[in-house]
């Protein structure tokens, strides 16, 4: 029989958190990861030129959420660090959210004070809107600028980073990145912005570090579990303790009410013998072919080193069969339906408990995935020694 209390699968950030729970409660825990390091999407390391970089795209911690900046705070030391980011229309790289320095970039002086004045005037007392917003305004004015930013960016950066229509696409996507109404810049607007002082591997070392847990790297779990008859078997025996999923739903019960959609990333690493690459930490480009946004490491956060190196990211479309890595969930509403049907199978499991982006189906950001493992910690069938 296993010797530990409960499993859990990915060492991710969700899988991570609730294995120090069930840790801090007495108990030991077993942690399989199928990759071969620790920290999920978040895993970072010095590259072959001395600079820090991210393997899985860019990671930034804001969080409004008092309790879940002290979570983090237990188990790192944490520096100030607000993204920047931005977007290059045809040939200028213009601050995103986008603001009225994009106004003044794309609008002739005259116009640019009218569209101003006008959207301060319909959204009084706001201090951004979604685009859907403001693409359904009254106002031919403020409409045509919507217009302007729908054709020119978000239609075409989520045609590529969802392989799918922008009128297929749930509508919380398109309202993760709304309009500024000021010149205010900066990604995110939370209280608490922050860049691990070492890195988030160092983080998540942190986090793990505990007598009662214990990690297994190059595990793929769907090897060596099985769900028959609403239990949970491990290699063959009944999982008589909580094993908590963070993966895939659809994969754990074989993909029977067909695949959940998911987006993945191939990308292009780059380096080059120069102080600056572009503007802005992480910058799109909508109208490039084929890839979505770059990102140069150096600046996030801001590293003193000679050079840089960067990542071009490609967005394509999730195969297991081919080991991609499944990164965003592609919600639309026939995708969310048929994680519906996953969903009633996992609650007739016994013993069986899930979180995170990928098991929950939702586009999380670091603080929600770390309260939403928390919230799963309180109803965990785990009782302290």
């Amino acid at each position: 029989m296993p010797e530990y209390d409960a499993l859990v699968i990915g060492c991710g950030l969700s899988g991570a958190v609730v294995a120090r729970h069930i840790a801090d409660c007495g108990k030991k825990v077993e942690i399989w990861e199928k990759r071969d390091h620790i920290g999920g999407n978040m895993y970072d390391y010095i590259d072959e030129f001395g600079i820090l970089v991210h393997r899985y795209g860019p990671h930034t911690f804001h969080t409004n959420d008092r309790r879940i900046y002290e979570y983090v705070c237990r188990f790192a030391d944490w520096d100030e660090y607000r993204l920047m980011c931005g977007a290059e229309i045809d040939g200028k790289c213009t601050p995103t959210p986008f603001n009225f320095q994009t106004i003044d970039d794309f609008y002739s002086p005259q116009e640019a004070a009218e569209l101003k004045n006008r959207l301060q005037e319909a959204f009084k007392g706001k201090q951004t809107a979604t685009v859907l917003e403001v693409l359904e305004h009254s106002d031919p004015l403020i409409r045509g600028y919507a217009d302007f930013l729908f054709a020119k960016d978000y239609s075409l950066y989520t045609a590529k980073q969802w392989g799918i229509s922008p009128s297929e696409i749930d509508a919380s996507v398109l309202e993760r990145v709304p309009l500024r109404f000021s010149y205010d810049e900066g990604y995110y607007d939370d209280k608490y912005q922050l860049m691990p002082h070492t890195s988030f591997t160092d983080f998540f070392r942190n986090i793990l570090q505990h007598p009662n847990i214990t990690v297994k790297l190059n595990i793929d779990a769907l090897e060596h579990i099985f769900v028959s008859n609403n239990r949970i078997l491990i290699n063959g025996l009944e999982a008589e303790f909580p094993v908590i999923y963070t993966g895939a739903l659809d994969e754990l019960f074989g993909c029977c009410e067909g695949h959940l959609p998911y987006r993945s990333l191939r990308f292009e690493w780059k380096h080059e013998e120069t102080d600056s690459k572009q503007k802005y930490p992480v910058v799109a480009y909508p109208q490039a072919e084929g890839y979505t946004r770059i990102t140069e490491y150096k600046k996030l956060p801001l590293q003193n080193v000679r050079g840089t190196s960067y990542a071009i990211e490609y967005p394509l479309p999730y195969v297991a069969e081919k080991e991609h890595e499944p990164y965003y969930p592609v919600l639309t509403a026939e995708s969310q339906r048929k994680y519906e049907k996953y969903l009633i199978l996992a609650e007739k499991v016994a013993n069986l408990y899930w979180c995170g982006r990928l098991a929950d189906f939702k586009y999380y950001n670091m603080d929600q995935a770390i309260s939403r493992a928390l919230d799963l910690c309180d109803v965990l069938n785990i009782n302290h020694k």
